[in-house]
């Protein structure tokens, strides 16, 4: 699959499920699930896993917080979670993820696609400029969900 978003082509309907998978399940792939259920009035089941099993990050709650999703991240959770479960969309937020969903959902009818996602986590710095990249992941998972559910809705930041 390339690097380009594998949702070009538009759809009937909106993916009534949708797992989001990065490596750790930490920052991207749990904010991109707190974000799916916001943004979709709880309409759509979102779930998020990771590869392996990370850590709850604090910077990812705050940048939650700041938008109004209070407690949005559950606890980080691995692919053997939910590897059994079905989902209308499998979205892969790193190259790793994308490579082994890939493999695994071969023969699955679950459409795939690929979001590549920075990893705020990298970035150095003071506390307000970690911060900002966080927020620079959260607004950018923000409008591709908006994007993939064909409505503006509301900004991410307050």
């Amino acid at each position: 699959m390339s690097d380009v978003d594998a949702l070009q082509t538009p759809r009937r309907r909106p993916p009534q499920s949708v797992l989001f998978v990065c490596s750790e399940n930490s920052v991207r792939s749990p904010m991109a699930e707190a974000l799916t259920r916001k943004l979709s009035n709880n309409r759509v089941y979102a779930a998020s896993v990771g590869l392996r099993r990370g850590r709850t990050d604090g910077f990812a709650a705050e940048v939650l917080r700041e938008i109004g999703i209070e407690n949005g991240l559950r606890a980080p959770r691995a692919w053997e979670e939910f590897e059994d479960e079905a989902f209308d969309l499998v979205v892969s937020l790193t190259p790793e993820a994308r490579d082994r969903i890939a493999e695994l959902a071969r023969g699955v009818p679950t459409e795939l696609a690929y979001w590549p996602t920075p990893d705020p986590t990298l970035v150095e710095g003071s506390r307000e400029t970690v911060l900002d990249a966080y927020r620079a992941v959260r607004d950018g998972l923000a409008r591709r969900i908006r994007e993939l559910f064909g409505s503006p809705g509301p900004e991410s930041r307050s």
